[in-house]
This record gives structure tokens, sequence and C-alpha cells, in this order.
């Protein structure tokens, strides 16, 4: 009886991960296409409010090299990204380099517009909402949930319904057995600490130093 209810839990678990392959990603480059879209469409058809703030104290705001930028080129930048990227995202198609550069694009964002203007404590990062471009309490959460949402998909992909997985499969390409090896935490801490460090730059430096160390290692001791 226990044998039976154990391999009933495992047929069920492998035909959900077998239908997750092809929904769960598509669930999520949905909805995030959607938001993005719509957020590149409100700033392609309005004003840009980059410019409404003056120069000197938004472009605080903005960090490291995107505060060189002027603020006419941050918000083409901002827009064109968004635009480009959502569609990408729907259609599965550079997904990876897609969903990081738009983690990147919503790292700034929340830089620029979403973080506390003033720290009172780390307490403040766990009061509620507050979606407004005033860098009130809590108005960092819903992009930190985009950025969240992303991370499947760069570390994931795009799942098998997407044009990343039809171009796999027509170019006859073997499915490479998955590590997750010290080079792979390697890539990974460096490549998500950088944009972290945007916003945390200590913890985002310490990720990428760990990342560093760590991708040496495996090419020392060749794992």
């Amino acid at each position: 009886m226990k044998a039976t209810v154990i391999e009933l839990a495992q047929s069920v678990r492998e035909r959900l991960n077998g239908v997750g392959e092809w929904l769960a990603p598509l669930g999520l480059r949905a909805i995030l296409a959607w938001e993005f879209w719509e957020s590149g469409m409100e700033k392609l058809n309005g004003q840009n409010w980059f410019a409404d703030v003056p120069w000197a104290s938004w472009q605080v705001g903005f960090p490291w090299p995107f505060n060189l930028i002027p603020v006419d080129a941050n918000w083409f930048l901002a827009t064109w990204s968004e635009l480009i990227f959502a569609v990408l995202l729907l259609l599965g198609l550079f997904t990876r380099f897609t969903a990081f550069s738009l983690f990147i694009v919503t790292v700034v964002a929340t830089a620029a517009v979403h973080w506390p203007n003033a720290w009172h404590g780390l307490g403040e990062l766990w009061q509620g909402y507050a979606i407004t471009a005033k860098g009130d309490f809590g108005n960092f959460k819903l992009p930190l949930l985009f950025m969240i949402m992303l991370l499947p998909l760069i570390l994931n992909g795009p799942g098998k319904l997407s044009i990343d997985a039809l171009l796999v499969r027509a170019a006859g390409a073997g499915h490479a057995g998955n590590r997750s090896d010290l080079l792979a935490w390697g890539i990974a801490l460096l490549g998500l600490g950088l944009p972290i460090a945007m916003l945390l730059p200590t913890l985002g430096l310490a990720l990428a130093g760990l990342g560093v160390v760590l991708a040496v290692a495996a090419r020392v001791v060749r794992i």
C-alpha cells in the first residue's frame, strides 16, 4: 500500500513537471511582457517625466553608469527597452538575455524611483505598499516582485513553448545534463550580484565577489 502511494505520488509529480515545462514559464513570460509593454507604451505616449524633476536631484537617483546619461537618453532607453524586451519575452526569443536585461531595467528603476529617499532603519523596508514615484516606504515592493519573477526565466529559460526551444530542436542540439557545480554558482552569483549592487552595494559586491571566487575555484579544482 505504501509503495503504491509513493508510486502514485511520483507519477503525479512527473506529469506535473512535464506540463510545467510548457505552461509555467509561459505564464511568467506573458504577465511580465504585459506589464513591461504597458509601462513602455505609457512612456511612449506620455511626457518625459524624468525631466520634470530638477536634473541634479533626479540624477542622484540613477545608479552608475546611468547617472552619467542625460534624462532624455534615459527616457529613450527605458521606453524602448521595455517595449522591445516585452515582445521578445512573450515570444520566448533570446529569453535569458531578455529577462536579464529587464532585470537590470527594473533594478535601475527601483534605484531611481522606487527606493526610499531616506532610511530610518531597515525596518522601513518591511512596511506595506506605496506605489508612487515619491520614494515612500514599501514603494520598491512591486519592482521587487518583477525581479523575483524574472529569476526563473534567467536561470531556467523560457520553457518548451517558446521560439528558443524551437530553435534548439531545429538545430538538433542534444539535452546536456544540468549542473549546479561551483562554476554554475559562480556565474549566477556574479551575474546577479552586479545589478543588485546598484541598490545594495555591499550585498551586491559581496555576491559578485563570491561568484568570482567560486568560478576561479572551479577552474582550479576542475569541478
